[in-house]
């Protein structure tokens, strides 16, 4: 899975040393990061990272500290969501964005802003960490800029893992949303749904957010039930996955249902329908006439394959 990790030192202890992190930050580097959009070197290439006095920093709203690698050099990530490409070259408005905005400021033109959902399968599992991290933390900070206990503007704290509010003195800290991802099997089938927005041929695994209060064994039967009707028993806890769009940590399941009727609710799901293992192979190969094949990288592609394989034990 992309984004599960790559043993990256987030030096945690430096947050809070303003004056450290400052020296730090002058011979460190940093990530640009354009309205959730990392800089990436080239259309086939990994992370771009720039100096701390590039000129493509000068617009940079939020920084965010991300911690230091094995030589001990610190890594930032800034927002540079203010900055407006030339026209049409703006970001597309679909589910998957394929544009790229290439920045004046940068002397290679192949270099540009990419939606790291395309390109996640590219990067090493350090930058794919690094870029999840970055594109979560931004995002926080640009819907947060307020505190929500008086309302008055917050400022950032501790290399921007907090954000404190100097009228009432509340301190606000990053926010990550639990959601449950479950593999739902009756027999040789496993039950996938569509959302109304996703591209045509689209089916994944259901998927639904952990509420205040409840487990996530309860999470699943009731977003599985609430979904498609299906009642299920056993809930297996299997894998997690960070994914930051915006800020969710995935937690993956395997459950196995008590019934196999499926009463849709259209306000959840377009469509819902249990599958075959050899179908779901068809759907691997890409030859499904109805299902396109899942998104590499992504937890459901991994408890899908794992399952085919028969290796969740």
């Amino acid at each position: 899975m992309v984004f599960g990790g790559g043993d990256w030192d987030r030096a945690a202890w430096l947050r809070g040393k303003e004056t450290d992190l400052a020296e730090a930050r002058r011979a460190g580097l940093v990530l640009p990061v354009w309205r959730g959009k990392p800089l990436f070197a080239g259309p086939e290439a990994g992370l771009l990272w720039v100096p701390a006095d590039h000129p493509i920093l000068a617009g940079a709203a939020e920084e965010v500290f991300l911690g230091r690698d094995s030589g001990g050099r610190a890594h930032f990530a800034a927002d540079l969501s203010s900055w407006e490409p030339e026209s049409g070259s703006a970001a597309e408005q679909s589910f998957f964005d394929q544009s790229r905005q290439s920045h004046p400021a940068l002397a290679d033109p192949a270099a540009g802003f990419e939606d790291l959902r395309n390109a996640m399968t590219r990067l090493s599992p350090q930058e794919a960490e690094l870029a999840a991290t970055a594109r979560a933390l931004l995002h926080w900070h640009r819907t947060h800029r307020f505190c929500a206990a008086c309302g008055a503007r917050s400022e950032v704290r501790q290399g921007g893992w907090q954000r404190a509010c100097p009228v009432c003195a509340a301190q606000h800290v990053p926010r990550t949303d639990p959601v449950v991802i479950m593999l739902v099997t009756h027999g040789n089938r496993v039950l996938l749904g569509r959302n109304a927005v996703w591209p045509e041929g689209m089916y994944s695994l259901l998927a639904g957010f952990v509420e205040p209060g409840e487990t996530l064994e309860a999470a699943v039967r009731r977003e599985v039930a609430e979904e498609t009707g299906v009642q299920v028993g056993p809930v297996e806890y299997l894998a997690s996955q960070p994914w930051p769009f915006p800020a969710n940590l995935m937690l993956g399941a395997r459950a196995k249902a008590l019934s196999e009727a499926i009463t849709l609710d259209p306000e959840e799901l377009q469509d819902a329908l249990w599958i075959s293992r050899e179908e779901l192979l068809l759907v691997f190969a890409g030859r499904h006439p109805r299902i396109r094949p899942p998104r590499k990288g992504a937890i459901a592609e991994f408890l899908m394959r794992n399952w085919l394989a028969d290796r969740l034990d």
